[in-house]
């Protein structure tokens, strides 16, 4: 699957737009993070659980995207794009969505 923030593949052409996918997931924080968070918010520096936790959210949503964007007999996902958006404190909602299509190569 061709998952690209552009709205079209070099050497290729849309040959059918078959709407809007999406994925995503919802995250809290954990008790034990959070305390080397506040350890490393204290002293200064990244917050590597944080960053680790987003970047597996980030991914779990794009699976989610190209799941939808599969079963609807796509070939990729064009003009992807994320939203975060905070749901309570302590959990935030990664979406991650999209255009799916179906591409063929571009005769030269």
């Amino acid at each position: 699957m061709i998952v690209v923030t552009t709205s079209q593949v070099q050497g290729y052409r849309v040959t059918r737009t078959l709407g809007l996918v999406r994925g995503n997931t919802i995250r809290t924080k954990h008790v034990g993070k959070d305390i080397v968070a506040m350890l490393r918010y204290l002293v200064g520096g990244e917050v590597r659980e944080y960053t680790k936790m987003f970047a597996q959210s980030r991914e779990q949503a794009i699976d989610r995207m190209i799941e939808e964007a599969r079963a609807l007999g796509a070939d990729a996902v064009l003009t992807t794009r994320f939203q975060t958006s905070k749901i309570m404190s302590g959990a935030s909602e990664i979406l991650c969505y999209g255009t799916a299509v179906t591409l063929e190569p571009v005769e030269d």
